[in-house]
């Protein structure tokens, strides 16, 4: 008897949040080993289907870098990144949208369809939902002290998200799964960091909150322990010592696009933890790293 009044007093501490959360968009990087591991994958996929089933919206951006990887060490190429993003020639491109549009998006879509839900894929070439333009990336040079542009190939970032395909599919009663693929000016295709393009979206949205899920706790300080909040400064002073860095760069940039641009929380969750979605949305606790201005 005393688990069964448990699980309804969890039940209670979700309402509050089931009330304050209902109609509202929240948009999701869905990353990691949480698209590797079968359980995490099921549990990912029952979260979201239950989000919208009580009211909320549910956008779902997903990357696919170790699959890529997989697949272009395959095909005989080696992967090579900058700052966290993929070096990315017209091959590379090729095998990006390959994997992302043709294999790992259809599985995200089949996967909250099986769980109940009314999934929908689409790249950010569809309707023009993601406008792009070539990556400029600077290194400050050992040798010379002077600033150098350094060419990755064909990386974008986004210019504009034209949110009306979204907005579709949201009337519709649809979860939209978004591959990170941009559209440029004159039609080239662009490999977009994930966590870039979920920041975006989740801006253009005006979204009720952006959640980033990773493959640790959230932000750790030096000592590799849970940092439960932080804000702008405190991050741009983590990353100047180091303390933050590689993968964890884009997503904090993605943090604070969001935000800048009328969202109105960000999380950097464990993906690693089953339903960790729920434990960040419906309990007054939290899970992860909440990120402020």
């Amino acid at each position: 008897m005393e688990k069964l009044i448990e699980k309804a007093k969890t039940l209670i501490e979700a309402l509050p949040y089931m009330q304050t959360f209902r109609g509202k968009t929240f948009v999701i990087k869905y990353g990691g080993n949480a698209m590797i591991d079968e359980q995490l994958k099921h549990s990912f996929a029952q979260d979201v289907v239950l989000m919208r089933f009580i009211g909320i919206n549910p956008v779902i951006v997903h990357g696919g870098g170790p699959q890529i990887g997989k697949t272009m060490e395959r095909m005989g190429k080696k992967p090579s990144f900058v700052s966290g993003q993929r070096v990315t020639d017209q091959e590379t491109m090729d095998i990006v949208e390959m994997v992302l549009g043709g294999k790992v998006n259809k599985e995200i879509v089949s996967l909250i369809n099986q769980a109940g839900g009314k999934a929908v894929g689409l790249t950010g070439k569809d309707g023009g939902l993601l406008q792009a333009k070539k990556l400029k990336m600077t290194k400050r040079s050992d040798e010379t002290g002077e600033t150098e542009i350094i060419d990755i190939g064909l990386v974008g970032e986004v210019t504009e998200v034209r949110p009306g395909a979204l907005d579709a599919l949201d009337k519709g009663g649809f979860i939209p799964v978004i591959a990170p693929v941009g559209v440029g000016a004159h039609g080239e295709t662009y490999n977009i960091n994930a966590d870039l393009v979920a920041g975006a979206v989740a801006g253009a949205l005006k979204a009720e909150k952006l959640i980033l899920l990773t493959d640790q706790a959230g932000i750790l300080d030096k000592d590799k322990n849970l940092i439960p909040s932080l804000n702008k400064k405190k991050v741009e002073s983590m990353v100047k010592a180091g303390n933050v860095s590689g993968g964890m760069l884009p997503k904090t940039k993605s943090c604070f696009d969001a935000l800048e641009a009328g969202c109105a929380k960000v999380h950097i969750i464990d993906g690693r933890v089953p339903h960790a979605l729920l434990l960040e949305i419906f309990t007054a606790s939290g899970i992860g790293t909440e990120i402020t201005l």
